[in-house]
């Protein structure tokens, strides 16, 4: 039977109260939204001591524009929030159109920006709840000492299934994190390990603070998914692209994924497209730097092979559509 442990709840008023009272608490995680951390707390995967939630911090909450037509948008921002702004879905829409995917309207209502791309990775043999766990002898990523989908390896294969970081990283988004140690900024898909037992590279105590993105250049961008029901379950995989043309010739080409590997990706290689028309041939060419890059494992219920054949074809029509949409020819 899932049951709530007790522990403690802190309410830091800043960012630096929030560092400073994670490193005075034994085995403290932070909490946002709670939508994905308490659950595992539930099915106890997660056993904090001390809970230290970031609601009351002001700062994460704001999102600004600044000069130039960029954004800066705070960590604790809910996707329902992130869905309707409207200046976020004229120039950034698949941003827009990602947290508008994420599981149900009553999740969005309270779920972060910074809870969406700090999400725990995903498995089969992971989210269950304890007595299932302990009857598989648990796995690597909890307890165990073995990956139960690919027993005869040391890594662990839970994949990433966050919607929001495939399309900032399409987007060229950094993030400001923040840390005892200081105040850092990176490219957002720099914040990960492909590694399913650590796939964040924040360290100890670090928070994500915000998320800041370029001003609008003119592209277009979408973001799409495909998952077992049209509602509340995490992606199968999902598709962000950015694309900018200039008379159907390609001026810049971001394509991120999520769910296929244990890390948003980026994919590599897109560069050899600019300044070539974005048509059919070169859709087909964009596909086919799939395959070497994903490693969908059987960490879902549904086939790798499957999902490599998702993967593709959701590329074709994003990259398709957006092709199709273009009106700078």
């Amino acid at each position: 039977m899932e049951f709530m442990p007790e522990f403690n709840l802190l309410k830091p008023g800043s960012v630096d109260e929030a560092v400073t009272m994670y490193n005075q608490t034994p085995e403290a995680k932070y909490l946002a939204g709670g939508t994905d951390l308490l659950v595992n707390i539930r099915r106890g995967i997660a056993a904090p001591q001390t809970l230290v939630h970031l609601s009351g911090i002001e700062e994460i909450r704001a999102i600004t524009r600044q000069d130039d037509g960029g954004l800066v948008i705070g960590s604790g921002l809910t996707l329902e929030a992130l869905a309707e702004d409207p200046y976020l879905q004229k120039n950034y829409p698949a941003i827009a159109e990602a947290a508008v995917v994420v599981a149900a309207s009553t999740h969005r209502h309270v779920a972060t920006l910074g809870g969406n791309l700090c999400l725990d990775t995903r498995c089969v043999y992971y989210n269950q709840s304890e007595w299932w766990r302990e009857s598989n002898s648990y796995c690597l990523k909890a307890r165990g000492d073995t990956c139960h989908v690919a027993p005869s390896g040391d890594d662990c294969f839970a994949a990433f299934s966050g919607d929001v970081a495939p399309a900032i990283i399409a987007c060229d988004g950094v993030v400001e994190i923040a840390g005892s140690s200081g105040r850092r900024i990176l490219p957002l898909e720099q914040m990960y390990n492909d590694n399913g037992l650590d796939h964040l590279k924040l360290q100890g105590d670090e928070i994500l603070v915000s998320v800041i993105l370029p001003a609008p250049n003119g592209g277009i961008s979408t973001y799409q998914k495909a998952r077992v029901r049209g509602a509340i379950d995490f992606p199968l995989a999902g598709v962000a692209i950015h694309l900018k043309l200039d008379n159907a010739v390609v001026e810049n080409l971001r394509v991120a994924l999520t769910g296929v590997n244990s890390c948003p990706l980026l994919v590599s290689g897109t560069e050899q497209f600019h300044g070539k028309p974005f048509d059919e041939p070169a859709i087909e060419s964009l596909v086919a730097l799939l395959p070497k890059q994903i490693q969908p494992m059987t960490s879902t219920f549904t086939p790798p092979g499957y999902r490599r054949k998702v993967v593709a074809n959701l590329v074709r029509s994003v990259a398709g559509r957006l092709r199709s949409s273009d009106k700078s020819g």
